[in-house]
């Protein structure tokens, strides 16, 4: 009988690991099953989706039939100049910050930490946990800020300690990273949301109109 891994038992439930049982040493090592989240970048993010309160990562869960969940932090801190310079204010600028997690069906998937001016965020619910139906660009759009467009820089890395940690990866699987601005009508950056998902979990989809 040939030796190496080989895989003794397939993926036990959506999210649940597989087993893989190395032969020359018996050691058991844990893997994950293909893509299970289908992200579609035009649609999850427009304002049709906003009103029917299925923004961003709840059309993701509309759209792939699993149960989203998220926890969030909330906190103010001065902008570094990565940040502001994606967001064109001075550095030093007061920014308010909104950490998040994303959860499929009790999972982890996604880390996603967002960065607004604090400008334009005092006295509205985005400096709440619970921002509301629609989400935060529902808010801004109420405050008067017209969203006029979006704009995601697509990226992939090894994970940090830490965000392996949070994303319960198995070791060698990277991840996937979005930076994503929000732009009002007119240009003016809004917010940039910097997100970390876990590779072996999604497939980014991007459509547009050719011509």
């Amino acid at each position: 009988m040939s030796q190496g891994r080989h895989i003794v038992v397939g993926p036990l439930g959506k999210w649940d690991h597989g087993v893989v049982v190395d032969r020359t040493s018996g050691v058991p090592a844990f893997v994950r099953p293909s893509a299970a989240i289908r992200r579609i970048a035009p649609s999850r993010l427009s304002r049709e989706a906003r009103e029917r309160n299925r923004g961003a990562f709840l059309a993701d869960a509309a759209a792939g039939g699993f149960e989203a969940s998220t926890s969030a932090e909330i906190r103010f801190e001065p902008a570094g100049a990565r940040v502001a310079g994606h967001l064109a204010v001075d550095e030093g600028t007061e920014v308010t910050v909104r950490d998040r997690v994303m959860r499929a069906d009790g999972v982890v998937v996604q880390l996603a930490v967002s960065r607004l001016p604090r400008e334009l965020t005092r006295d509205t619910a985005i400096e709440n946990v619970d921002t509301g139906p629609g989400g935060t660009y529902a808010r801004l759009e109420e405050a008067g800020h017209e969203i006029g467009s979006f704009a995601e820089h697509v990226g992939a890395r090894m994970p940090t300690p830490a965000e392996a940690t949070r994303l319960q990866l198995s070791d060698g699987v990277a991840v996937i990273t979005v930076t994503r601005i929000a732009y009002a009508v007119g240009g003016t950056p809004l917010e940039m949301n910097d997100m970390v998902l876990a590779a072996d979990r999604y497939e980014l989809s991007y459509e547009w109109p050719a011509g």
